[in-house]
């Protein structure tokens, strides 16, 4: 009975920190601004789409997601995905994938671009946010642009009039909802193992009570 309930205690205690050791994990860094990350906020992750797909995706593809998981994870109308989130004649099954080729982005950037699905867990989330809100003037760059975090980075600013239409406030707002999409993507699955994951430490806390008083009802005559 010991035994058991050593057991117990133990698989409670890996449970719980389980979720700790994923963040701990994530490639965060402490000199990096905190990425307001809530994967519970629908609305966020509805905006990060948005922009993604109305501002990334031209190059960068997301090879490892799928328009129609996309729509049922985030509560996105299919019929809103199909008219207004797809532009070049995919099928909702297939991949979220960019129109731009191997070769072409090879001529215009000089190297092939980055898938980004799994960018936030390669980088994590705060070096993702601080690098989209990370670009700042330097005339001695090919597109007039650098990165606090990616120094000489070959990427243009293709955000820059978004930002300054919008003010600083408010597009640091909306690079948090796309970091936010960023790490949806990176695991789509993260959103439904945290809903189980709270239903198990709440089996296990009650299995707790009923084993406790057993064991104490056990060794009471034992002893």
């Amino acid at each position: 009975m010991k035994k058991l309930i050593s057991t117990l205690w133990f698989l409670f205690i890996c449970v719980l920190a389980f979720p700790l050791a994923g963040y701990a994990s994530s490639g965060s860094s402490e000199s990096l601004e905190k990425a307001p990350i809530n994967l519970q906020d629908r609305a966020s992750l509805q905006r990060g789409a948005q922009i993604f797909i109305n501002n990334c995706l031209g190059c960068h593809s997301m090879k490892y997601l799928r328009y129609e998981r996309m729509a049922e994870d985030l509560g996105i109308p299919k019929k809103i995905v199909e008219d207004n989130m797809m532009f070049t004649g995919e099928k909702l099954g297939e991949p979220m994938l960019s129109a731009l080729g191997k070769e072409q982005a090879a001529k215009w950037f000089g190297t092939v671009l980055p898938d980004l699905t799994l960018e936030a867990r390669l980088r994590g989330a705060d070096w993702v946010y601080a690098y989209l809100t990370g670009f700042y003037p330097d005339n001695k760059r090919p597109w007039g642009v650098n990165n606090h975090v990616f120094p000489d980075v070959g990427m243009p600013h293709v955000l820059e009039k978004m930002e300054a239409q919008m003010g600083k406030e408010a597009f640091h707002k909306s690079m948090a909802d796309l970091t936010n999409f960023l790490e949806y993507a990176a695991e789509p699955t993260a959103l439904k193992r945290q809903r189980i994951g709270v239903y198990v430490l709440l089996f296990l806390a009650i299995l707790f009570v009923p084993i406790y008083f057993l064991n104490k009802e056990y060794w009471k005559d034992v002893r």
